[in-house]
């Protein structure tokens, strides 16, 4: 993900791409050739030889924390790829560091800036599918050698996890969970969650690294009809329960039918550059829903209830939340002119 980030930001109007830090040399050397910036083997020389306005950490899970404490307390505005950290004390840690220096916090939760889930959100808003009933994620795939740090519960879940509350708007109310370590060493590598929302809602979650094929689907069912997100080709339909119309019309009593099948039309675009254009945007003119560290925080929180809940075979209860995105005003915590932003060399 460190060459994605610094392909955008090369790329991007706003930034200028001056350095990558790197301890891979064959990667270090080819994404700073590419797009002419200033290699590091050691992030902490990058940090004392440039003057930077803000940074991405993508590094493993557990690296994170240090990282971040150290740009923060530089006062560089600072973007962590998800999960945050890998423990809530971490998180709070971090969060508490860019309160401290004034910086902003920016977290890689990606799918909330996919078309078919802002789409989707749109259209529960206004209340096109009445009352839900269930929300369904399915994210699987092969086994991916290069995360050794964690499980799918932190690696992935922490994806559907933030997606689920974000979209019900609600928080999660109890979890219960059955992890399964087939081919990882140290962590899971299969995850079934039932989680329990406000109003009787039902969450499902189906996430594993054991499935030959890439699939991320999620499906919301409610009393008139499903809608269905394909993450991966950003499309979005919705699949009619024609009785319900029938019955809002006067016409039928209640029941389920087949009605239309609705495909809509979204424009595509790369998800990864819409939440660093929201980044770099929060950073020069203040808040305007950034994904924050408290989110961050929440969906490593939940991943530390859904482990807790397979590992005690109980169902877990969660205090009550209400899934605000970007709750917490940044616009103050940010300097004036923190970002010399320039356009990048064509």
């Amino acid at each position: 993900m460190g060459s994605n980030h610094a392909r955008v930001y090369a790329r991007m109007p706003s930034t200028t791409l001056v350095a990558i830090a790197d301890s891979d040399p064959e990667q270090r050397d080819r994404v700073a050739r590419t797009y002419r910036a200033r290699a590091y083997a050691d992030y902490r020389e990058m940090l004392e030889q440039e003057e930077l306005d803000i940074v991405t950490i993508a590094l493993p899970t557990h690296l994170h924390c240090e990282a971040a404490l150290e740009t923060l307390a530089r006062g560089i505005h600072t973007f962590v790829e998800k999960p945050l950290a890998d423990s809530v004390a971490n998180a709070r840690r971090m969060i508490d560091a860019s309160e401290r220096h004034g910086v902003l916090l920016g977290v890689g939760h990606i799918e909330r800036f996919n078309p078919a889930v802002i789409a989707l959100k749109e259209r529960l808003r206004s209340g096109q599918l009445g009352k839900v009933y269930q929300i369904h994620s399915r994210r699987v795939g092969p086994f991916p050698p290069r995360v050794t740090d964690v499980g799918v519960v932190f690696d992935l879940a922490t994806h559907e996890l933030n997606v689920m509350e974000y979209l019900v708007g609600t928080g999660i109310y109890s979890i219960s969970a059955e992890v399964k370590r087939t081919l990882h060493d140290d962590h899971e590598d299969l995850v079934v969650g039932i989680l329990r929302f406000p109003d009787d809602i039902v969450g499902v979650l189906d996430i594993n690294w054991l499935t030959p094929t890439k699939i991320r689907h999620l499906s919301i069912l409610g009393e008139r009809g499903m809608f269905q997100v394909n993450y991966l080709t950003q499309e979005l339909w919705f699949y009619e329960n024609r009785s319900a119309t029938d019955r809002w019309e006067g016409l039928a009593k209640v029941g389920v039918s087949e009605g239309a099948v609705i495909k809509y039309e979204l424009e595509r675009v790369e998800p990864l550059r819409a939440e660093l254009e929201v980044f770099v945007d929060a950073v020069l003119n203040g808040y305007n829903g950034l994904v924050n560290g408290e989110e961050g925080l929440r969906a490593v929180y939940l991943a530390e209830q859904l482990l807790r809940a397979s590992r005690e075979g109980n169902v877990v209860i969660l205090p009550p939340y209400t899934p605000i995105p970007a709750l917490h005003e940044q616009t103050g915590r940010v300097r004036d002119n923190s970002l010399q932003a320039q356009p990048a060399p064509r």
